[in-house]
């Protein structure tokens, strides 16, 4: 069984909120991402990441992102998203994903890099359907 856990690793940031997505086969680590969401603004449309819990994936096709994963039945939000992107303003609500941390356009903010090769990967490894466990890590 394949599935994702994406661990939140900064819940005092105003800004933005940063994590590590793992993709796990069984007890087997298949890929080690990076994400970078919207901060906790009470599950605010457009402006606040999602709730910690668990969620399912499917996988979708967009014109705007191509292929990437709609998190369904999130609690009063609709179309959060897995998709491609570097910073903290191309998502109102979504998780983007990438390879590692690094200020890319030098704003005092991390940003994720490498983020269309790393949803090319994630797509490979992921089933059409899949689990995704959310937590918020206190650091």
């Amino acid at each position: 069984m394949i599935y994702a856990s994406l661990n939140r690793l900064n819940d005092n940031d105003p800004i933005q909120t940063l994590g590590h997505f793992v993709v796990y086969e069984n007890y087997e680590v298949l890929l080690d991402l990076r994400a970078v969401e919207l901060p906790d603004n009470g599950n605010k449309f457009r402006v606040s990441r999602i709730p910690a819990r668990w969620y399912w994936c499917e996988l979708r096709y967009s014109t705007k992102y191509g292929w990437h994963f709609h998190v369904l039945d999130v609690e009063d939000r609709t179309w959060i998203l897995i998709h491609i992107g570097n910073y903290y303003t191309d998502t109102t609500g979504c998780i983007i994903v990438g390879n590692n941390f690094a200020d890319i356009n030098k704003d005092g903010h991390i940003d994720v890099t490498s983020s269309g090769k790393t949803m090319r990967r994630l797509l490979e490894v992921m089933p059409k359907r899949f689990k995704l466990f959310i937590q918020d890590l206190d650091i």
